[in-house]
């Protein structure tokens, strides 16, 4: 490796880095204000998408320089197809990030109903699963990484769970259905939130060993 790749991909990590912590103090705003019902976080993740997005955009270019003036192999070529990969599941993130914290708006202008389903667990279990797949990406940890993909199968149940108590829900006090569709909403995006934190555990996981997981069983990874 030349010195010159050596620094452009060193300057790739840090910028890819600090595109996550963006991302996760962005769901981190979306869920509290969700759970506050807290307008100005709302406001915040909302307003701070368009930050994200232009983000994701100078990654993608810078990535794409790269591959065109060093044309890199092995490790080094890994190394870029997955941050390009990462970059775009961090900017679909951002996104539902605002999903929720739109929702958090709607929430705040309707009557307050009794809390039915576990979004608190299922937000705890999201943010620990795109903490834990950055982490794994600073300190390049297969380890981390392929202690995320256990992680996906509990959300999706906790969704599943969340959509069955809503669909009751809605049949005994039809007067709620708004507040229960919103939070179902959440619920969702939450989901895809794991989906795409396991997509970024499985891309560190190619990047540092080459190995493809995508379609594999986890009793294999």
């Amino acid at each position: 490796m030349t010195l010159h790749l050596e620094r452009e991909l060193t300057s790739l990590k840090k910028q890819i880095v600090t595109l996550g912590t963006i991302v996760e103090e962005s769901l981190f705003d979306a869920s509290k204000a969700v759970s506050e019902r807290n307008t100005f976080l709302a406001k915040k993740v909302i307003d701070g998408d368009s930050t994200i997005n232009n983000k994701e955009v100078e990654i993608e270019e810078e990535c794409l320089k790269v591959l065109a003036l060093h044309q890199p192999v092995a490790i080094d070529l890994r190394f870029i197809v997955a941050t390009l990969k990462i970059n775009n599941d961090l900017e679909r993130i951002g996104d539902l990030a605002a999903n929720i914290a739109a929702r958090a708006m709607k929430l705040t202008k309707l009557p307050s109903t009794e809390m039915i389903f576990d979004i608190d667990r299922m937000t705890e279990t999201t943010q620990s699963m795109l903490k834990q797949s950055l982490d794994a990406l600073v300190e390049m940890n297969l380890e981390l990484a392929r202690g995320v993909l256990p992680l996906d199968d509990e959300v999706d149940d906790m969704n599943r769970k969340n959509y069955k108590l809503g669909q009751e829900k809605i049949k005994a006090s039809p007067e709620y259905t708004s507040q229960i569709l919103a939070m179902l909403s959440v619920s969702r995006n939450l989901e895809r939130i794991g989906d795409l934190a396991t997509n970024i555990a499985e891309d560190i996981i190619y990047m540092i060993s080459g190995d493809i997981v995508r379609h594999s069983d986890l009793s294999e990874i």
